[in-house]
């Protein structure tokens, strides 16, 4: 099992008071509402969702989690995350079931099988990155039955995201599934450049331009922190895309100064 790392601290470390923050995520100012009925049309390949802690990216995430739930639950969801703690890898799996307050949720086990043949199985690699953590209990949340995938990219080059999505859709022939890239946008900057920063980087994605959001992100020095799982999010069988909510910590926390941004992105075939 791979334990809560930031339980108590992202997110409430109680079944009851973690239902009920997801649910004020929903229902907030700035949230969705409750995910409405299933439509069972299965059009998003695939999606962009912040990984702060609730309080500051929750309400913007549950943009995504809405969208798939109002769509139709898939088989699996491969979590993508970036590296915060520096892995010895360029990408690390997590073959074992992930505990959070709402319970265990399991992994895909074929999917699983056939990653574990292209890139390290490391549980260990996993045990105190947030970045798939807070992902997990808002699929368990809309799925109390979900199945998960659960990778970390210690290496966000074009290259390795290039990889990685071959490696994704090799494993995932035959299954339907869904790819969350676990991103934040800019830290730390005034809200204004965070607004310009962001509207650059989204364009970009919402084009699905790769390389025009590497390119972007590098030349403005933007601290995207999750640009190797959005670019393979870019890639997974996606015709369009469709900017579901953009924010940042002071629309949801409402403190003034510098900021970090977060945007909830939705890719449908």
């Amino acid at each position: 099992m791979r334990y809560p790392a930031v339980a108590g601290r992202f997110y409430s470390d109680s079944k009851d008071a973690l239902t009920e923050e997801i649910r004020d995520c929903f229902t907030h100012a700035i949230g969705p509402g409750l995910p409405g009925g299933c439509r069972n049309e299965r059009k998003i390949t695939s999606a962009i969702a912040p990984h702060a802690g609730y309080a500051a990216s929750g309400m913007n995430a549950a943009h995504v989690y809405k969208a798939i739930a109002e769509d139709g639950l898939p088989e699996a969801y491969v979590i993508i995350g970036p590296d915060h703690r520096g892995i010895p890898y360029d990408v690390a799996l997590c073959g074992v079931p992930y505990v959070t307050p709402l319970g265990v949720c399991s992994v895909h086990d074929d999917i699983v099988k056939k990653l574990r043949k292209i890139i390290p199985d490391d549980p260990r690699s996993h045990r105190y990155e947030h970045s798939v953590e807070v992902q997990i209990p808002f699929i368990q949340y809309i799925d109390p039955n979900a199945k998960i995938v659960p990778i970390i990219m210690g290496d966000q080059s074009r290259e390795c995201a290039k990889f990685l999505s071959e490696a994704i859709t090799e494993a995932c022939t035959g299954h339907d599934t869904v790819v969350i890239a676990s991103s934040d946008l800019s830290h730390y900057v005034s809200k204004k450049r965070a607004h310009s920063e962001g509207t650059d980087v989204l364009n970009k994605v919402c084009a699905l331009d790769i390389p025009g959001m590497y390119g972007t992100i590098e030349k403005r020095d933007i601290t995207a922190c999750g640009y190797g799982p959005m670019a393979v999010a870019m890639s997974a069988g996606c015709s369009s895309a469709e900017l579901l909510k953009y924010s940042d910590s002071e629309d949801s926390l409402g403190l003034s100064g510098e900021v970090v941004a977060y945007a909830s992105v939705a890719f449908r075939r």
